[in-house]
């Protein structure tokens, strides 16, 4: 079972390493046009002021994507998509736990407490609530 989660995590993980190299790259790709920009620029020194700065304003639209696609799109997209990919793994591991316990014998109540202790602490229930819910027969 172990097995099956880390190749699961490690194949959900190849398209966010993906996306965050492209990230990476943007402002690299940024900095090229606008160098090109420049060059191009520089080609046309001599003629009339508004096509020089058609072509600087060109240079740092290439900048300003560049910046832009990386720390405003692409990034925290990956980021969402690995804390997304996190979260499953938590789920799981806490599946894992749970069955676990419940087949080396553990009581149901106990395997539960197993798998309650393996969530992250931001997100598990007291022991009071887990309780409840058994009184209540899941309902809750």
């Amino acid at each position: 079972m172990e097995m099956d989660m880390e190749v699961h995590h490690a194949e959900a993980g190849v398209p966010i390493s993906a996306l965050n190299s492209v990230a990476d790259a943007l402002p690299g790709l940024g900095i090229v046009a606008a160098v090109l920009g420049v060059v191009i620029t520089m080609g046309s020194l001599g003629g009339p002021p508004e096509e020089i700065g058609h072509k600087v304003g060109a240079a740092l639209v290439g900048t300003f994507l560049g910046i832009l696609l990386c720390y405003g799109f692409l990034g925290p997209l990956a980021s969402n998509l690995q804390k997304m990919n996190d979260a499953e793994g938590d789920y799981l591991r806490c599946l894992r736990q749970g069955v676990i316990a419940f087949v080396k014998g553990s009581a149901p109540v106990l395997a539960v407490e197993f798998a309650r202790r393996s969530i992250p602490g931001d997100l598990r229930p007291s022991f009071k609530e887990v309780e409840g819910a058994f009184k209540a027969g899941g309902e809750k």
